[in-house]
């Protein structure tokens, strides 16, 4: 694709500094507040704005990491290839059923603008008729409010999202607007080639939506000149646990997990591990908090950055207890499509509820590695998958804890 060079016409406004970005205009901003602190969203040509959303190397803020750029480009290539099928479908996706996240409900109870201007610049450059919100309960009212403000967002659809785990993976969501049935579909053909209602449809999560709002008024450049080369910009990140201070922070892509932790209020030395990624990550051990929330940084340990979730692990508590529990909701949330969901992952479940009360711990430790090998690559979703991750990431992490619980002791707390 030919880049274009930065817009000639400087924004109204100056663009944030640093890397606080999305919550620019402040706690639940209104639109004059929005437009107070960002300007007014320009209209840019279509093949512009893709040029500088490539040169921005946005990747989505969902948990995939896909470049932004690429979904937009292919699904509107695919319209342009089947325009008797109808014009394309967008879809902003806020639902959260990651029990771990809720930075996408804090964005659009704050800054529901900055993502309808992500939605409008993405729908006028698809040439999308159907622009559609899909959205947890709790965000609901914040965005509603914001359609009602402005008249250029009255033709958003706002649907409310279903609840569970898997519900807000991208072909549930689809799946959920068109059949009201909130489970993944076993797809051999791309949402952007026939996605909601047979047309090509484009899903991007909500905070790749508002950073594409900013990228439209402050252009790539702008956005690439904080972060990490392989991973650019800001992202959001939900931290929960054992930790002094919860909550959604904004950091560059190049943070450590320790500078995280600190801006959290953690205490060094009082943390056993962090679970990066949500049920479907992976542990990285407290020694290793120097390491940056990159790809690269993070493939050593099997995690990725994924939707921005850092979960802290006491050094007071069993890393195999938690990791336990967790696996055990995991084998309750299957959508029941495939055997590795709904056999695979109940003996995983109760595999790891006996190692954690040090039952035949050892025995416990190999069933649950030759059952992960006999389930990955096989379920119709990503969810056996992801579970199998989690429980190799415990068994290398809190191998030390195999240990001790095969001789009937634990080396931490309950």
């Amino acid at each position: 694709m030919t880049m274009t060079s930065e817009p000639a016409t400087a924004p109204v406004v100056q663009a944030p500094a640093g890397a606080q970005r999305v919550f620019a205009a402040g706690a639940a901003a209104d639109h004059e507040a929005h437009l107070r602190a960002f300007g007014p969203l320009p209209k840019r040509d279509p093949g512009a704005l893709l040029d500088q959303l490539e040169a921005s190397g946005l990747t989505g803020r969902g948990g995939a990491g896909f470049p932004a750029w690429r979904k937009l480009a292919a699904t509107g290539e695919a319209a342009a290839q089947r325009r008797r099928r109808g014009a394309p479908i967008l879809i902003a996706n806020g639902s959260e059923g990651e029990p771990l996240s809720w930075k996408d409900e804090v964005l659009l109870q704050n800054a529901p603008h900055l993502v309808i201007d992500g939605m409008l610049t993405a729908a006028r450059t698809l040439g999308a008729r159907n622009v559609l919100l899909y959205a947890g309960s709790g965000s609901l009212a914040a965005v509603e409010r914001a359609i009602g403000e402005r008249a250029d967002a009255r033709g958003i659809e706002v649907v409310e999202a279903e609840d569970g785990f898997i519900a807000g993976e991208a072909s549930s969501v689809v799946n959920a607007i068109e059949n009201d049935d909130p489970r993944p579909m076993d797809r051999t053909v791309r949402l952007a080639e026939s996605g909601l209602r047979g047309r090509p449809t484009l899903v991007h999560n909500v905070e790749t939506m508002a950073h594409l709002g900013l990228i439209a008024r402050f252009g790539g450049a702008w956005f690439r000149s904080v972060g990490a080369p392989e991973d650019l910009g800001t992202r959001l990140i939900t931290v929960s646990g054992d930790i002094p201070r919860t909550g959604v922070f904004e950091v560059a892509t190049d943070a450590t997990l320790a500078s995280v932790l600190q801006a959290a209020g953690l205490q060094q030395g009082s943390a056993a591990a962090a679970l990066i990624g949500g049920y479907h990550g992976a542990w990285v051990p407290a020694v290793s908090f120097g390491t940056p929330l990159t790809p690269s940084g993070l493939e050593p340990f099997g995690a990725q950055p994924g939707a921005g979730i850092v979960h802290v692990l006491s050094d007071q508590r069993c890393g195999l207890r938690a990791t336990a529990d967790i696996v055990e909701y995991l084998a309750g949330q299957t959508a029941r499509q495939c055997g590795p969901c709904m056999f695979g992952l109940p003996t995983l479940a109760t595999r790891f509820t006996a190692l954690a009360r040090g039952q035949d711990a050892e025995q416990s430790a190999a069933e649950l590695r030759r059952i992960s090998g006999l389930i990955v690559g096989r379920g119709a979703c990503h969810h056996p998958d992801g579970t199998v991750r989690l429980i190799r990431s415990a068994l290398d992490v809190f191998a030390r804890d195999v240990r001790a619980h095969a001789h009937g002791r634990c080396t931490r707390r309950p």
